[in-house]
């Protein structure tokens, strides 16, 4: 019996992770994912579908379309932004899709961790580095805040009424609060540089990479309005689809009340890491329409319809693209 050379004893496992049965059943697991987070979050949360698909069979539906097309268009300019963030030219139908299955893969993962994965690995295939891949992530994460708080700022100049909604405004103790939270975060980050110094190179190296892409970025008038004007855009997309459901459930509010309400709650509540902003953003929310004068059950329902529209309607579709993109190695 001849025995196994002690030179090829190390090259045995390598081998057996390439082997191709092996990455076919990496590949049919990832593949499955998707669909197994769906089931466990569709367990946990049946009661809140049920009952929104119910107020949404009962609702108006000259205003349901209106809703829809909004919550296509927000896919669209997600993908708008995305290429904004990028100096190479991405496909534009395969970006798309990657962003409705990203947005599927948000609402399962807390703070975009989904969407940031999904959209990563879509600009691997595509030819862009992991190094300027994670700062487009982080380009996108930094204007998206921005943008959103300059339209926030700006939107009641052309709308004064909307500031009648003096509850909105953050008392004392949640402006040191966040305060607070924001200068930890630094001093964390400060003490962790200096005392790790592994960390120090491949932070700097990152910091080099995100400032060369911003300033080419922001040489090129196309990328500068796809990147902040998609993201300006987005919360208005969001704000109105939620004006839309509801009208169609008998919300006795105008269409800029709604959007400024959703500017100020989601900016208030956004910095929690809830899966898709569920929970902190529709609890705030809910008490900016009731501040607004709308009657408490019909700002829940309101919530709850835009939640089933954007959210469950489209959340299987997303993970069968999702499963589609990961079969077709295009993730």
């Amino acid at each position: 019996m001849s025995l196994l050379p002690l030179d090829d004893l190390p090259r045995a496992p390598a081998a057996l992770v390439r082997s191709p049965s092996v990455a076919r059943l990496a590949r049919r697991t990832l593949t499955l994912l998707p669909l197994l987070l769906l089931g466990i979050w569709a367990v946990a949360d049946w009661h809140a579908v049920r009952d929104g698909a119910a107020r949404l069979a009962s609702a108006d539906p000259r205003w349901l379309p209106a809703g829809i097309l909004l919550t296509g268009l927000g896919w669209v300019n997600a993908a708008w932004v995305r290429q904004g963030a990028v100096p190479e030219r991405l496909p534009a139908g395969p970006l798309v899709a990657s962003q409705f299955a990203a947005g599927a893969a948000n609402h399962v993962l807390p703070a975009s961790i989904g969407a940031h994965a999904v959209t990563l690995r879509f600009l691997q295939t595509h030819g862009v580095s992991f190094a300027r891949a994670t700062a487009s992530l982080a380009l996108y994460s930094l204007v998206k805040p921005i943008a959103k708080t300059l339209v926030l700022l700006v939107f009641p100049v052309f709308f004064p009424g909307v500031l009648m909604l003096g509850q909105l405004v953050p008392d004392n103790r949640t402006l040191i609060l966040i305060a607070a939270a924001a200068g930890a975060g630094v001093t964390v980050g400060c003490v962790l540089m200096t005392v790790v110094r592994p960390l120090r190179r491949p932070v700097f190296d990152f910091v080099r990479t995100a400032l060369t892409d911003a300033r080419i970025l922001h040489t090129r008038p196309s990328r500068v309005l796809a990147l902040w004007g998609g993201a300006a855009v987005s919360p208005v997309l969001q704000a109105s689809t939620i004006a839309a459901v509801g009208a169609s459930l008998g919300l006795q509010l105008s269409w800029a009340q709604v959007v400024f309400a959703f500017l100020a709650a989601s900016t208030a509540a956004g910095a929690v890491p809830a899966p898709g902003g569920i929970g902190p953003v529709d609890a705030a929310m809910v008490f900016a329409l009731v501040g607004y004068g709308a009657p408490m059950g019909v700002a829940t329902a309101t919530l709850i319809g835009y939640r089933v529209m954007t959210v469950w309607l489209p959340l299987l579709p997303g993970m069968l693209v999702l499963t589609a993109l990961v079969h077709r190695k295009v993730l």
